[in-house]
């Protein structure tokens, strides 16, 4: 055994108890035939590359391949003290997944699908946009699947996984692989994988919506009976996109998990002012008014210390007039009691069945957000905010006379979809809807001028939509973690730095990123170098860019359009100078070469290995939008920089006046 390394983990359904495990490399004697096994499987996948095998085929065999080669690469053959010998369990995973891809790859080259619809679960792949990486997924389809009448769709199941702590591709793979349907199922499950254990936040939420969007194009889903659920850190994600995606779910179903930070954690002391508002992005609890627009079944054991995630969420609901059924195991602990979960499987059966209104939706809508990020509820979009990280409301709806009254606060921009009602009253002004920009828009864009609503015309519609002053917009809203949600490439300079201990840092600052993002969100980082930038490139992805104007010819494009000034030995921003040798800069801002994406100056994730291994409730923004930090002298290890100074910027792209 090499590389013995000591692993805190959560066993497999908890958030909360822990144990030690050995992260190890593969027993000797089993490590080269797992490597040669891994060989013949991706020399048929070239095989089948170079033969024009659909992409989606190709990656239902590539994403076996996948997860051997990361469980190799990261040593993961976990063992602990109880159980010395469990590696072989590992290696098992990986022998089966190999035998798996290769009988996949014989299929396809004769023209056979068998798992298409196989009745039951198997494993799937998709090759994720935001990192150009095969992700797998697991799909359960019902008895009795091949004997649907022409043009059913069926209800869809999204379940998340509770935190493994020894969670990879391959253990997930044995989990599901070949599993006999629930019974009396009669909806297709997806199982989602999340990028492993980060409670489906940044590319782990993507992960979700990309595999939903995958199993959509597999095979016919009606989107009105979308059920999602889970357990534990699964609990915790199914909190989280269910009160942030309100409108896309029949039911919601979290079991256990958390819903903020500062209780869970028992932190009595306040986070930095840009942390601070950085947890608005994800805790739950600030969202709880949501649950009016989606049901709600919650669950906890009645021993579980994780029901309070549940209690707290009712209770916040309680306070807002908003209601969700409660169900609590009695005499359980960290587990579903039998009885409990057939209740909770029923209501969410029921809602499922019924399906959630069809165009425009619901009638009534109470919806809170605090970032644009999450901007959506029915047939109402928020497209601007006065202030970034303010509780931020649209309440109202379409009453018996088919008159929509909406109420707004913190809300400065938003569109309302134009079948929805002939006209709205909008903070009791009433303005056309149906009529309005002249019949040629699907949906109708309001913008408040001075404390007053206006209706745009079609002309102005289309202005805005371009966001011809960059404010901040859904998808352009920062911080700099948001960049790695979507697809993004890193590019390298190549030429002479103006400061070589800037350079140095910028190095250092890719390579830990590169690392830490295979291991924990289990993708490769793109990069390239910056005389190999395209117009793709600028067109399809955010720009990652590392070293200084001088060594980085795309930072030298593009550093005058940002709100900071660079000089070879120092540079300034919100009026301060710092020394390049002994300071860096890292900031997200919309990319001057195309202002619908991204461009993000040194820093990959602002969250580090020591907040993945610890609970998923510190996996929030470290950095906000901009910071400097200092590093000690001759350092290069960006964790052990201190930041200065860090910012959120205002809902215009500038730093907020100093009082």
């Amino acid at each position: 055994m090499r590389n013995l390394i000591l692993t805190v983990a959560a066993v497999a359904t908890s958030c909360v108890s822990i144990e030690f495990v050995f992260a190890q490399s593969a027993p000797a004697n089993h490590e080269a035939a797992l490597q040669d096994g891994l060989a013949r499987l991706k020399s048929e996948l070239t095989g089948l590359k170079e033969s024009k095998t659909s992409k989606r085929d190709v990656a239902d065999v590539e994403v076996f391949a996948k997860g051997v080669e990361w469980c190799l690469r990261h040593d993961e053959f976990y063992a602990n003290k109880k159980k010395p010998d469990a590696p072989s369990g590992w290696v098992k995973y990986c022998k089966t997944a190999i035998e798996t891809g290769l009988q996949r790859a014989v299929d396809l080259k004769s023209g056979r699908k068998p798992w298409a619809n196989k009745v039951g679960s198997t494993i799937r792949g998709y090759v994720s946009r935001v990192d150009g990486s095969t992700q797998p997924y697991a799909l359960s389809l019902p008895a009795g699947f091949g004997e649907v009448k022409s043009g059913f769709r069926f209800p869809l199941h999204v379940k998340l996984h509770g935190r493994g702590g020894t969670r990879n591709e391959v253990r997930f793979f044995n989990e599901h692989q070949n599993r006999e349907p629930q019974a009396g199922q009669d909806w297709i499950q997806l199982d989602v994988f999340g990028r492993t254990d980060n409670a489906y936040r940044w590319s782990g939420e993507t992960d979700v919506f990309e595999a939903m969007t995958d199993v959509s194009r597999r095979y016919r889903i009606d989107s009105k009976r979308i059920t999602l659920w889970g357990f534990s850190m699964g609990g915790a994600g199914a909190w989280h996109l269910g009160v942030h995606h309100p409108s896309k779910w029949s039911s919601v179903g979290p079991g256990a998990g958390f819903v903020d930070f500062y209780k869970y954690q028992k932190q009595t002391e306040l986070r930095p002012s840009h942390q601070h508002r950085g947890l608005h992005i994800y805790d739950s609890i600030d969202y709880a008014l949501n649950m009016f627009n989606v049901p709600f079944c919650t669950y906890g054991g009645e021993l579980d210390a994780q029901l309070v995630a549940s209690t707290k969420m009712i209770d916040r609901g309680k306070e807002l007039g908003v209601y969700a059924k409660l169900l609590v195991g009695p005499g359980m602990g960290h587990r579903f009691h039998p009885d409990s979960y057939k209740e909770f499987m029923a209501f969410h059966t029921a809602r499922s069945k019924a399906g959630r209104p069809r165009f425009p939706g619901r009638k009534q809508i109470r919806f809170v957000t605090w970032t644009l990020k999450y901007n959506k509820c029915e047939w109402l979009t928020i497209e601007e905010m006065v202030e970034p990280y303010k509780e931020t409301l649209a309440e109202g709806g379409v009453d018996d006379a088919g008159v929509l009254s909406l109420t707004t606060q913190n809300i400065s921009a938003l569109k309302i979809a134009r079948d929805v009602a002939d006209s709205v009253e909008l903070d009791g002004a009433t303005l056309p809807l149906r009529s309005a920009a002249g019949d040629l828009l699907p949906d109708v864009y309001f913008e408040k001028v001075d404390n007053s609503w206006e209706l745009l015309s079609y002309e102005n519609s289309i202005s805005f939509a371009d966001n011809p002053l960059v404010h901040k917009r859904h998808n352009l809203q920062g911080p700099i973690d948001d960049a790695f949600m979507e697809s993004f490439v890193c590019v390298r300079g190549t030429g002479d730095a103006w400061a070589n201990e800037s350079q140095a840092r910028a190095a250092a600052t890719l390579n830990l990123f590169e690392k830490e993002f295979d291991k924990w969100l289990r993708g490769r980082v793109r990069i390239i170098n910056d005389n190999q930038l395209t117009d793709e490139h600028i067109a399809d992805s955010n720009l990652i860019l590392f070293g200084d104007p001088g060594s980085n010819a795309v930072m030298s494009r593009v550093i005058d359009k940002l709100p900071v000034r660079w000089a070879k030995d120092s540079f300034e921003v919100n009026g301060q100078t710092y020394d390049t040798k002994t300071h860096t800069l890292s900031m997200i801002y919309p990319n001057p070469l195309n202002r619908r994406r991204y461009v993000v100056i040194n820093s990959g994730h602002t969250m580090h290995e020591k907040d993945f291994r610890a609970s998923n409730s510190w996996l929030f923004p470290k950095q906000g939008d901009i910071a400097v930090q200092k590093y000690p002298a001759g350092a290069n290890d960006p964790t052990g920089a201190t930041t200065v100074w860090a910012e959120m910027f205002d809902s215009n792209w500038k730093l907020p006046v100093q009082n």
